[in-house]
């Protein structure tokens, strides 16, 4: 993973900086961890993910006030998309209206950042990475792969040339990193990410497309997920897709469809869970996991994410339904929705 050693070890070496890392919980013994390590070594550039800041901000800002962040300059942020509540909390409280705000949008296959703020030069937007680094090209595609040109309107994030920092394979296997990057549009790298522009041009990455969650900066893949749902002796069919989160922005809500004869339960809920744990890693464990008689699908039987997304969120207005097999489901699968959700 790109952050572990050219961002936190090789990059700053070779630009001769000290650096500082820190791993472990950043509320032990107390949510003041971070801030006291900043007063503590005179930190001037600090950088996190949203997860951190939406998990610290839960706290009395007298955790953080009460530590001296006077040599702070830059704050910077990665992972996922910033909310604009964190990242004004990052600027008032943390920089105390002080320090440039770096909202980072790039992945491990770019090589470093592709669109960011220059700190001190580009006046930003709260929840915006603004605009483009040097050399790259980033356009917003519809469906069809053209080009959408008005404002905030939302598509694919893709980039429309080359760069010095990007990936030039997948290791041992060049047809996948041809499949997963430039197959959906042709001519272009894709992200896999979402994205708008509004009307000053300002960038807002609106996060995974489809079959990817993003939680608290791991992206996930809903198929990896599915996949550990079916081993379960007990299921049939899984289908996973992403539910918004206060504090990791998004977590996973897993519909199940169980095997003739079995009943769902609360504990085969939390079992399945334990399951995914256990066979991708905590950070992978479902917030929430509904039963499923049955799935809504198309009559060629592809499972329609989009409807499953509105109704993880209890929204009623699910959009096109023509296309389905059997709409009774969609009723169906409201009523059975988990009370927390």
């Amino acid at each position: 993973w790109i952050t572990g050693h050219t961002y936190t070890c090789y990059g700053p070496l070779n630009n001769g900086a000290t650096g500082i890392i820190f791993e472990g919980v950043p509320f032990f013994p107390d949510a003041g961890r971070f801030w006291a390590i900043i007063e503590k070594y005179k930190v001037a550039k600090f950088y996190t993910a949203p997860t951190a800041i939406r998990a610290l901000m839960k706290y009395d800002d007298s955790f953080v006030t009460k530590y001296d962040r006077s040599t702070l300059k830059v704050l910077g942020t990665v992972g996922e998309p910033i909310n604009p509540e964190a990242w004004l909390w990052y600027y008032n409280v943390v920089g105390n209206k002080q320090c440039a705000i770096v909202d980072t949008f790039w992945q491990t296959e770019t090589g470093g950042h592709v669109i960011t703020p220059l700190p001190g030069a580009t006046t930003t937007k709260p929840g915006s990475a603004t605009f483009p680094f040097f050399g790259v090209v980033p356009v917003i595609l519809d469906e069809e792969g053209r080009e959408i040109t008005e404002p905030n309107k939302e598509g694919y994030l893709v980039f429309k040339q080359p760069w010095p920092g990007i990936m030039r394979t997948v290791y041992g296997n060049h047809e996948r990193f041809e499949t997963t990057y430039f197959k959906k549009f042709p001519g272009y790298y894709c992200t896999g990410d979402g994205g708008k522009k509004d009307s000053d041009g300002y960038i807002w990455v609106t996060g995974r497309i489809d079959d990817m969650v993003n939680v608290s900066g791991h992206l996930l893949s809903t198929a990896e997920i599915e996949s550990a749902l079916v081993e379960h002796h007990k299921v049939a069919e899984a289908a996973v897709v992403s539910h918004p989160h206060k504090i990791k922005g998004e977590c996973t809500y897993c519909f199940v469809t169980l095997k003739e004869g079995e009943t769902f339960s609360e504990e085969l809920g939390s079992e399945l869970k334990t399951k995914v744990r256990t066979k991708i890693g905590p950070f992978a464990m479902p917030d929430f996991v509904q039963n499923a008689p049955s799935l809504p699908k198309t009559r060629s039987g592809k499972i329609m994410r989009r409807i499953l997304r509105k109704i993880a969120v209890g929204d009623r207005d699910v959009g096109d339904i023509t296309t389905l097999a059997d709409e009774t489901v969609i009723e169906s699968l409201f009523n059975l929705r988990p009370d927390d959700a």
